[in-house]
């Protein structure tokens, strides 16, 4: 087993605000995406002691059997009412530029933190699936995925000043602000934590340089790795530190090899249907769909997979040897992953990263 250097580490859960969460299969415990899972989860979540809860944004699903994520919550109005039923844990909600104005998108998040008590937080995500926004005639082919960057750049930088200035004037190529004024102010100090995840080398630069957390990627361990230590280094060379998360699926059961049963249960029942309309949307060639579907299979991130002691052994050996600081956690049942998580695993990961 690896061991960091002592340094705290963030453990968080990505809620399953849409339904079937980020396993694609018929054959897993069900998640509808509605709000008395999300709400239970979260509470679950806040009471075995996880650091966050956050939720995607996501305005259309993929189909297949499952209609995977066809039903999802808005991720800002559903962390209100989580922000009411939990008391510790912080509160981060998802927000696309291209469909909030930064001024209204600022105040929702003020309003947040005032209803978390100074808990709340703002995920970004700049990119978009062109068929999501489309639907809503939010989608401007004129845009390029580098505009896109500099456009969330506009709103991040006018986000950021609403949060602190009293009056803001901006005249950008894609916003502009008059004598813009927005109160309450964020409880938080200095103010809601940002964060991102921005795979190509736009978005790398613009989660590093706007974020205080970036979401890292890749195949490999040693490609989570290297984005990990790049990312760093990146800040470093801006003048700042930025931590950097990855997601995890943990898939446990009383022995190894019930919860390797477990997964193959669960690799059977893959919704190729809807597999292969996300990778589609992901840009994937339509030739290369069928070859890449089978690679990719039912699970959407890395997976431990074993009795609660072997999953915390691969969940210290993911984190230390990625150079993480933090892991988002997703679960096929949220209440019973996260009880065993806070009873089995929490414990002996603050034990190792305190």
């Amino acid at each position: 087993m690896f061991h960091s250097p002592s340094k705290h580490k963030d453990f968080g859960v990505f809620l399953p605000v849409a339904n079937g969460g980020w396993i694609i299969s018929k054959t897993t415990p069900v998640l509808d995406g509605l709000y008395q899972q999300n709400r239970a989860a979260a509470v679950t979540a806040d009471q075995v002691g996880m650091d966050f809860v956050m939720s995607m944004g996501k305005f259309r699903g993929f189909s297949g059997e499952t209609d995977h994520w066809g039903t999802a919550l808005e991720s800002v109005t559903m962390m209100a009412g989580i922000a009411e039923a939990t008391k510790n844990v912080r509160i981060w909600a998802t927000i696309h530029p291209l469909l909030q104005n930064p001024a209204v998108a600022a105040k929702m998040i003020a309003t947040l933190d005032h209803i978390s008590g100074g808990r709340a937080g703002l995920n970004i995500v700049a990119g978009a699936y062109k068929g999501e926004f489309d639907q809503m005639g939010a989608w401007d082919d004129s845009l390029s995925h580098d505009d896109r960057y500099a456009l969330t750049e506009e709103w991040t930088t006018i986000v950021k000043r609403l949060w602190a200035e009293d009056s803001v004037d901006f005249a950008g190529k894609f916003f502009t602000m008059k004598d813009c004024q927005s109160k309450p102010k964020p409880l938080a100090k200095p103010r809601p934590e940002i964060v991102c995840a921005g795979m190509s080398d736009r978005g790398f630069q613009f989660s590093v340089r706007e974020a205080d957390a970036c979401f890292i990627g890749g195949r490999t361990p040693d490609e989570r790795r290297d984005a990990s230590l790049r990312a760093k280094t990146t800040a470093e060379a801006m003048g700042k530190t930025i931590k950097t998360y990855a997601m995890c699926t943990v898939v446990h059961g009383d022995t190894d090899a019930k919860a390797a049963a477990m997964v193959e249960h669960y690799k059977d029942g893959a919704d190729m249907g809807a597999i292969l309309a996300m990778l589609a949307s992901w840009g994937v060639p339509a030739e290369k769909l069928d070859t890449v579907a089978r690679q990719q299979g039912a699970f959407m991130t890395h997976t431990v997979v074993g009795s609660p002691p072997s999953c915390a052994a691969q969940i210290e050996e993911f984190v230390t040897y990625c150079e993480l600081d933090g892991l988002m956690l997703i679960f096929p049942d949220y209440v019973e992953g996260l009880t065993m998580f806070g009873a089995d695993i929490l414990p002996g990961l603050r034990a190792v990263y305190s």
